[in-house]
């Protein structure tokens, strides 16, 4: 459960990037005090940022760059990639054409997924088969991207190995049948300045996303560096600022670590607002388990959270898809 903390932590990852694939990097000293700030951040607030992560920056500011080059295209050339149902929800959507709660956000996005070929998990993956869809301009982008989604992957799995050790498992406990094949999502999120027509009184499709928990196991975000609008709700009801800090992410973990740890970790609330007079991009990274794992918590967890399950069992390809029939109006 999260508590009322004040600021997001900062953790310097680099020992855990360094030694992630030694057996026997637990008895690191570097790395054991990168798992115990971990435990503590996820056990407090659910978010970190991370540094010396080994993603250069150069390619951080890459990647929101030529976002920002897409988003500033006409109107109909964005539409080319239109999201709808038949491309697997993969795609460009409007502002306004993702909703949260019911309300809609006030952002635009093209979203991606792990290609899924027809068949691959028969009826439970039915909605999400489709291959994505990326722009021909600006050039460059299909490749770059592609290139950025491996680094993500690749980091989110010694992350995910220092969390299997925070929870005292071995550091591949999230492996095998949980996420030994991990699906990815991936959202290029570009937020309009917000309309200040009522004054100090926000209306509601003014809010560039509603808050939300996400769906996974853990959640990568690139920010802008020069613009604050990621808030994160602690336990007394504040909205807390992840105020963006060049060359790194903002971490959070997702609804199937939560089930996993036994409610250990909480998958923590946020939003975003962004009160800038500048257009804003984000360009978030969800590590998720194997589309048809079925999570449940893990027994060591259980014994850490007095000995019964507080979840029943969620299928992440279920809980995923029911996620995105309802994410849009089409």
């Amino acid at each position: 459960m999260a508590t009322d903390f004040k600021s997001i932590p900062l953790i310097d990852i680099s020992s855990l990037v360094e030694k992630w694939d030694d057996p026997n990097m637990a008895q690191d000293e570097g790395v054991a005090e990168v798992v115990r700030r971990l435990d503590q951040a996820c056990r407090e607030a659910g978010f970190f940022y991370v540094k010396g992560h080994g993603i250069p920056d150069s390619l951080l500011k890459e990647i929101r760059s030529i976002s920002r080059q897409f988003f500033h295209l006409p109107y109909e050339e964005k539409l080319k990639l239109k999201l709808s149902a038949a491309t697997g929800y993969r795609g460009y959507q409007r502002v306004g054409e993702n909703i949260t709660k019911g309300v809609p956000d006030m952002h635009e996005a093209i979203d991606c997924y792990r290609e899924v070929k027809p068949g691959m998990y028969g009826a439970l993956g039915e909605a999400m088969e489709g291959c994505n869809k990326w722009p021909s301009d600006p050039p460059n982008f299909k490749n770059l991207m592609e290139e950025y989604v491996n680094h993500c992957t690749d980091l989110s799995r010694k992350i995910m190995r220092g969390i299997a050790l925070a929870l005292g498992g071995p550091m591949d406990a999230f492996e095998g049948n949980k996420a030994g094949d991990p699906f990815w999502v991936f959202r290029i999120i570009g937020y309009p300045v917000v309309s200040h027509a009522n004054g100090n009184d926000m209306p509601k499709n003014d809010i560039g996303c509603g808050a939300h928990t996400d769906y996974g196991l853990l959640t990568l975000v690139n920010q802008d560096d020069d613009i604050t609008a990621l808030q994160v709700r602690n336990n007394n009801g504040e909205w807390i600022s992840a105020v963006p800090i060049p060359g790194t992410f903002v971490c959070n973990i997702g609804d199937m670590l939560k089930i996993l740890t036994n409610g250990l970790y909480e998958s923590t609330l946020h939003r975003v607002i962004n009160n800038s007079p500048k257009y804003r991009v984000c360009v978030a990274y969800f590590y998720e388990p194997n589309f048809d794992a079925a999570i449940e918590p893990l027994d060591m967890c259980v014994e850490m959270t007095g000995g019964a399950k507080k979840f029943e069992v969620a299928v992440y390809g279920k809980h995923l898809v029911s996620k995105v029939l309802t994410n849009f109006v089409m």
